[in-house]
Formats: C-alpha cells, sequence, structure tokens
C-alpha cells in the first residue's frame, strides 16, 4: 500500500473551484482510496492506496471533476519527499513564515530555471531545485511578483505553494494515520 498526500491547486472558498473537505473526503472514499483524511481547507489530503502516484493523480482530478465540479490540478507527493523539500530550503537563516514550497508533480526543464533565477525580483527571493520552487516573500504575497501564475508560466509545470507548517503537519498526519 501508498500512502499519497495530495496537494489540491486552486481550491477557492467560493465559486467554480470551492471544494468542501468533507465532500472530498466522501468523494475520495467512495472513488476506492482507503483512510482518507484532510487538512484545512486549502486542499491537502492523505489517501492510502495500492494505486501509482500516476493512477492516484488521474483518478483524484477526475473525482473532483465529475463528482465535486472543480477542475482542479493534483501534485501528488509522499511524507518523505516533502520532508526532503523542507530539508533543501535555502533560506534557513530567514523568517520561516515567510518562505513557500512549490512543489510540482514533473520533471522541471532546465533551460528554464537558470534565466528565471537570474532575475532579480528585490527583496523577494526565488530558488528551484529538482524537488521544488523555494520562494522568500517578506512582504505581502498578494503583491509579489513571484506568484503562482507566473512561476507556472516561467517554468511550463504545475505548481502548487505550501507553507512549512502545512507541510509538517502534512508529514506528521501520514505518520499517525497510516
Amino acid at each position: 500500500m501508498n500512502t499519497w498526500i495530495l496537494l489540491l491547486r486552486g481550491v477557492t472558498p467560493t465559486g467554480k473551484n470551492k471544494v468542501p473537505m468533507a465532500a472530498l473526503r466522501e468523494a475520495l472514499a467512495q472513488a476506492g482510496f482507503f483512510r482518507v483524511r484532510t487538512w484545512i481547507q486549502s486542499g491537502n489530503a492523505l489517501v492510502h492506496t495500492e494505486l501509482s502516484r500516476e493512477e492516484t493523480r488521474e483518478r483524484t482530478e477526475h473525482v473532483l471533476r465529475e463528482d465535486l465540479g472543480a477542475d482542479l490540478v493534483v501534485i501528488v507527493k509522499t511524507a518523505e519527499e516533502i520532508r526532503a523539500v523542507i530539508g533543501g530550503n535555502p533560506f534557513v537563516n530567514l523568517d520561516a513564515a515567510r518562505v513557500f514550497y512549490g512543489l510540482f508533480n514533473t520533471a522541471l526543464d532546465k533551460s528554464k530555471v537558470s534565466p528565471l533565477e537570474a532575475v532579480d525580483f528585490g527583496e523577494d527571493l526565488l530558488h528551484i531545485t529538482d524537488q521544488a520552487v523555494y520562494t522568500y516573500i517578506p512582504g505581502s504575497a498578494a503583491r509579489t511578483k513571484l506568484n503562482n501564475a507566473f512561476l507556472q508560466r516561467k517554468l511550463g509545470i504545475d505548481l502548487t505553494f505550501r507553507n512549512q507548517n502545512t507541510l509538517k503537519k502534512l508529514i506528521d498526519m501520514a505518520q499517525e494515520a497510516f
């Protein structure tokens, strides 16, 4: 059995991509996942399944679209992968509450990384590895150029961001539940 952490990209509190976590738990259980748990309303879930990473992503996206009416991208990770992402944080000497971890499913195109990292974003900082996109945003996340849409467009990947507290909670939940 695999324990997968599902990170939904683009969950909104209202409107088209609203996904109530109780409805998500129920729909995922109906789709054959075991021990389904969610964490906060922003789209974080844990499932236990024999399915592969790709099969889990496809089934979850299908459930979201067909059962819940939300067309969302799902990033699928293990607790170990998320632990490695946290351990790879290049901004450890900065305010941890202002560091954001961007996770993705597909391999990065290396030719897009260096030019983007060479840009001066002022007080905002960017670092990209094979595991994650790290941003340090000391000011308002609503005003930064290093937002999800910009980084997705520049890197050509689906990307979702979480803070360290959320990622640590998901790791803890994976260890507790399974």
